[in-house]
């Protein structure tokens, strides 16, 4: 696995809200595994139209340095998760756009960030990859993890030119979180007691940053998202 850190960012305002207007959805069709334990997915935008939905706040723990690369686990334990996003135009019929930086981050198994308090010196599940042609960057983690007054989530933000283009946070089914949490180094905390629609920021917003993975906990997850910006 290759890293590459880049100087070190200003830390984005936890609770800063996202700048410009954007559309955002996340979606697809459930595969089973193969005899082989492979996934596939087809995806299956809910943001096929273009529409615009809410910016979120950065929330807890925008990223002090930038790390270049797909595999962000770092050793982490957890149920794999292979997550593809998507960036595109929404006013070029949702073209793909190329170049744009996408990065992400979320917490362990156990709740807890890197970067920030007693891990202030571990840089796990975060990273950036720039889209490729068709827009594309795909990254390699863990499912993440919860804590209390939240509901399960990831973070995500696009960059363009070094200018910051969307924060956003997508949100995971309630049935694929408890099936997650009940099993391996998550079963000791359980289920999240925190609900997509109890949480503050899915409740107004859940259908278009919702992701459906495909697979199971044990063979592990894949899910794609489609983030669309107004260029």
């Amino acid at each position: 696995m290759s890293t590459r850190k880049v100087g070190r960012r200003e830390a984005i305002g936890v609770m800063g809200a996202a700048g410009a207007a954007l559309a955002f959805g996340c979606g697809g069709s459930p595969t089973s595994p193969d005899s082989s334990g492979s996934t596939a997915t087809t995806t299956t935008s809910t943001n096929a139209a273009c529409a615009v939905t809410p910016n979120e706040t950065a929330g807890p723990y925008p990223s002090l340095t930038d790390l270049f690369r797909s595999d962000i686990r770092e050793g982490k334990a957890g149920t794999r998760l292979t997550l593809t996003v998507k960036v595109v135009n929404v006013n070029a019929a949702c073209a793909p756009v190329a170049n744009a930086n996408v990065e992400v981050w979320h917490c362990d198994s156990s709740g807890n960030y890197s970067e920030y308090g007693t891990q202030s010196a571990q840089t796990y599940l975060r990273g950036i990859q720039t889209t490729d042609s068709s827009g594309e960057v795909a990254f390699t983690t863990i499912y993440p993890g919860w804590y209390q007054g939240r509901a399960t989530h990831i973070h995500l933000e696009v960059t363009i030119n070094g200018a910051s283009r969307k924060i956003t946070q997508i949100a995971f089914p309630e049935s694929v979180n408890a099936s997650v949490h009940n099993t391996g180094v998550y079963a000791a905390r359980g289920s999240n007691p925190t609900s997509n629609l109890a949480d503050g920021i899915f409740a107004d917003s859940l259908a278009a940053e919702l992701v459906t993975p495909s697979g199971d906990s044990t063979n592990g997850y894949t899910a794609s998202c489609q983030v669309a910006i107004a260029l």
